[in-house]
């Protein structure tokens, strides 16, 4: 606003200027008097136009300092600002940093286990492919009784000592039986073999009518296999119980056979059946049960018999026992004699002594001979 009073002003004294010089002359007296106006009038608005620049400059100079002051404190701000800033784009920049690395390596580690699970999917499709391939192979009924031996014979091994069983055991009739256990009453045959091809086809029917075909073609092989046990293992004047053990391989199989066997109508149930042929059908844990039983019951067997050889090494200890106190007695006894004999030739040889020195001190006599001791003691 100032500087528009200022211009407006030089604009009046130059209209006003112009005005004079235009008017015409009437006089000297007259334009001297007009010309003194004129130059009081342009000193007045030069004192008025300089006071108001004076004015005009103060204040700018005021408000010059203070907008200087204000964008200096404004600028102080701002650039704490950009500091504080700057300092979080570094802070921010270095986390960034920090976890694209963790990123990186998170992204590195899952890489090595999709490596990792890719071999590991693959080795389970080849031990799928294996699985397939040892169920084809199993079968044949040859390699499948195989297996059940060797299922049979690792049991043992982990639970009963090595002279405690017999694997492929053979009787007089020349039947051999997959295992003997030994106990103190006798042995206890096990048989592995366990029939398996329609049970597989039991489970494979796709109809209600071939399910129960196969269900009973597998109940009559597995009442055939217990007549079998029942006929060739169970040799009481050969050395073994009155029973023997159908060993099944596998849980689910004596589940099914056994625990949820569903009789038919007119048939007995196979565990009735089993027992009637006083064959008793086991599964792996229930025949480690068993075996568990039968390893308390031989260690306790141990003991007697280690029991009975400490009472004869005791009989024998106190017999050795008796002699050495004779002997010790004899002992005693001949140096209580020696003690006495010792005492009575300690007297002796005191006694000698002193006849000694009473000899060493006798005098010789006149003629230079010594005196007759002997002839004096007389």
């Amino acid at each position: 606003m100032e500087w528009l009073l200022v211009i407006l002003l030089v604009i009046a004294i130059a209209l006003l200027a112009v005005l004079v010089m235009r008017r015409p002359s009437k006089s000297g007296e007259a334009e001297a008097q007009t010309s003194l106006l004129f130059q009081q009038q342009i000193d007045s608005l030069r004192s008025e136009v300089r006071d108001t620049l004076l004015g005009t400059s103060s204040a700018l100079n005021q408000r010059l300092d203070s907008t200087t002051q204000t964008v200096s404190q404004q600028l102080q701000i701002v650039t704490s600002q950009l500091g504080n800033v700057t300092q979080q784009l570094q802070n921010n920049t270095g986390q960034m940093g920090s976890r694209l690395d963790n990123a990186a390596k998170v992204i590195q580690d899952v890489q090595n286990k999709l490596g990792e699970l890719g071999r590991a999917t693959q080795e389970i499709k080849e031990l799928g492919q294996s699985v397939s391939k040892l169920e084809e192979m199993l079968k044949a009924p040859k390699l499948r009784g195989g297996l059940g031996e060797l299922l049979l014979e690792d049991l043992l091994k982990q639970v009963l000592p090595a002279n405690a069983y017999d694997t492929q055991y053979k009787f007089r009739n020349g039947q051999a039986v997959d295992a003997v256990i030994h106990t103190a009453g006798g042995m206890v045959s096990v048989d592995s073999k366990f029939p398996l091809e329609n049970f597989q086809k039991m489970l494979e029917a796709k109809t209600e009518q071939e399910k129960k075909t196969a269900a009973r073609l597998f109940r009559a092989d597995v009442r055939k296999h217990i007549d079998a046990i029942s006929e060739k293992y169970i040799l009481p004047d050969e050395g073994t119980f009155d029973f023997a053990l159908m060993y099944i391989p596998a849980e689910n199989i004596y589940y099914e056979t056994i625990i949820k066997d569903e009789s038919f109508p007119d048939e007995d149930g196979l565990y009735a059946y089993a027992t009637g042929k006083r064959v008793v059908p086991v599964s792996p844990n229930s025949f480690y049960a068993h075996l568990r039983v039968i390893a308390l019951g031989l260690k306790g067997l141990q003991i007697e018999r280690s029991a009975k050889a400490i009472f004869q090494n005791l009989e024998r200890l106190g017999s050795e026992l008796q002699k050495f106190s004779d002997v010790f007695d004899t002992l005693g006894g001949q140096l209580t004699n020696a003690k006495n004999n010792y005492d009575k030739a300690d007297k002796q040889l005191g006694a000698l002594t002193e006849k000694f020195k009473s000899i060493q001190s006798i005098p010789e006599s006149s003629d230079g001979k010594q005196l007759d001791v002997s002839k004096e003691g007389k």
